[in-house]
């Protein structure tokens, strides 16, 4: 395999991000643009939230002379098209939701996470790609994994969202050992930050501390999450672009475990005191994540720098002003 080519000011490189109008795909599409890679965003706008919000997130990049945008599901897309010359594929485009994917509901999953993947994958196959850069999810682990979770650890997902993501990887595994597909797989813990989607927890606690609404809380709240803040998650994935070994796994967790009633308290010193509306454990729902990451420092050279209070601070500062 050729040395990989920068990314960082590297006007050579051409990067394909999928899903580039979702949270961490934008915030992952401007650090691209900014760093002058030449970038490929897709995404089809699934209606899983407001297209509204999914189209301010691309506003910046919309601008840049170096980002081009296609309205395309992967499933049907001209991925030969997309592929020219393409150094870099960031596969982050999936169907969220743990909650969301129990029933009837697990179809979009199969269609979207690994019906879509496989097809990307395919079309990668023969190419002379850098990298392929595949965010994966902390819910593959399940509870059964020990404390902190390790990459090499027996994997038992919750959720058909959990089982439908280690599915992709699994693609993406034999895709590199019998195509040569430069696979790299990024477990994310818990990201949140700024442009983070309307469905996930701190969003859904924030929004509800600033209208004066109880704030939903399944079980004792005594659960524990590895929480990532977005730019260290897009740190790691830029970097994996480069650094990542083909065929390895690496977590990308925050560096902290905290108990959601901690987010509570956090919470109350920012917008101020909040009431709870208990509610019952959630199917699916992880009891603890939290992530060993020493991989991921050694190869990659991940180290995250946001604390949890800072990174709050800055989503419910976006948030203020989204309002506004």
């Amino acid at each position: 395999m050729p040395p990989p080519r920068a990314v960082e000011g590297d006007f050579r490189v051409k990067a394909l991000v999928t899903g580039a109008a979702g949270f961490i795909g934008s915030t992952l599409t401007d650090r691209l643009v900014a760093q002058g890679a030449e970038v490929v965003g897709i995404d089809c706008f699934t209606d899983y939230y407001p297209r509204s919000l999914k189209e301010r997130n691309l506003a910046g990049a919309r601008d840049a002379a170096n980002f081009r945008f296609v309205e395309a599901d992967l499933l049907d897309a001209d991925l030969d098209a997309l592929l020219d010359n393409v150094t870099h594929v960031f596969h982050l485009a999936a169907q969220a939701g743990v909650r969301k994917s129990w029933g009837r509901d697990f179809s979009v999953y199969v269609s979207n996470n690994i019906a879509a993947t496989q097809r990307l994958l395919e079309a990668c196959n023969g190419r002379p790609l850098d990298r392929f850069v595949y965010a994966s999810t902390s819910s593959v682990y399940g509870d059964e994994a020990a404390i902190p979770m390790r990459e090499e650890q027996r994997l038992q997902p919750l959720s058909p969202y959990g089982v439908s993501k280690l599915a992709a990887e699994h693609l993406g595994h034999l895709y590199h050992v019998n195509h040569g597909v430069p696979f790299v797989a990024l477990r994310y813990f818990t990201v949140y930050g700024p442009r983070q989607r309307p469905d996930m927890g701190f969003h859904r606690f924030l929004t509800a501390a600033m209208d004066g609404r109880p704030l939903a809380r399944y079980g004792d709240g005594e659960q524990t999450r590895d929480f990532t803040f977005v730019a260290d998650a897009v740190t790691a994935t830029t970097a994996a672009g480069t650094k990542g070994v083909p065929g390895r796994v690496y977590n990308v967790g925050g560096g902290s475990r905290v108990t959601v009633n901690h987010v509570f308290e956090i919470i109350e010193r920012l917008v101020g005191p909040v009431t709870i509306d208990q509610q019952s454990p959630q199917k699916g729902d992880m009891r603890d994540t939290y992530a060993d990451t020493s991989r991921a420092a050694a190869d990659l050279g991940f180290a995250p720098s946001v604390t949890l209070e800072q990174g709050l601070a800055e989503e419910y500062a976006w948030l203020r002003s989204e309002r506004a």
